[in-house]
């Protein structure tokens, strides 16, 4: 009998099935935490509520093209430990950043990253990140409550 090599397209699915997995993991305070944080939800109420390991496993699918490990390499795009309160596109000296990230002007702070998350283009139009952003407000507070324990 003869053993039939997997095509690209069957590893690719396997691989996707893999990564799908990683990000259905579940958040059962998620509805308890929102509560808490009031009718207004604004980003600090929300911070306020935010849950840096939590945010930790929601950062999982960044690290596709991101390392967050102090040392780390940059991949597909930068280094993201210590990003909290640097300035936009000057995190990592070494990176190709685009030009409209590095003439942003900004820093990485609460209200940044969350506008970043939220969607990339429009916080920087011309960016090379190719992100369709995270919808829930409190995914990106869990996530930014784990970038700030990312410290250089």
């Amino acid at each position: 009998m003869m053993i039939k090599a997997p095509s690209v397209l069957s590893v690719a699915a396997m691989v996707l099935a893999a990564l799908l997995a990683g990000c259905s993991s579940r958040d059962d305070t998620h509805d308890a935490r929102l509560k808490a944080a009031g009718a207004d939800r604004s980003l600090p109420a929300l911070l306020k509520v935010a849950d840096p390991r939590i945010g930790e496993v929601k950062a999982g699918p960044c690290k596709g093209c991101h390392t967050l490990d102090a040392g780390g390499p940059d991949l597909g795009g930068p280094n993201l430990h210590g990003i909290y309160g640097s300035p936009m596109g000057r995190n990592r000296p070494a990176f190709a950043y685009s030009a409209a990230l590095r003439d942003a002007n900004g820093h990485w702070d609460d209200a940044t990253l969350d506008a970043w998350l939220r969607n990339p283009q429009a916080l920087v139009p011309g960016t090379y990140m190719q992100f369709g952003g995270i919808s829930d407000p409190l995914d990106r507070a869990d996530i930014i409550a784990y970038l700030r324990t990312q410290k250089n």
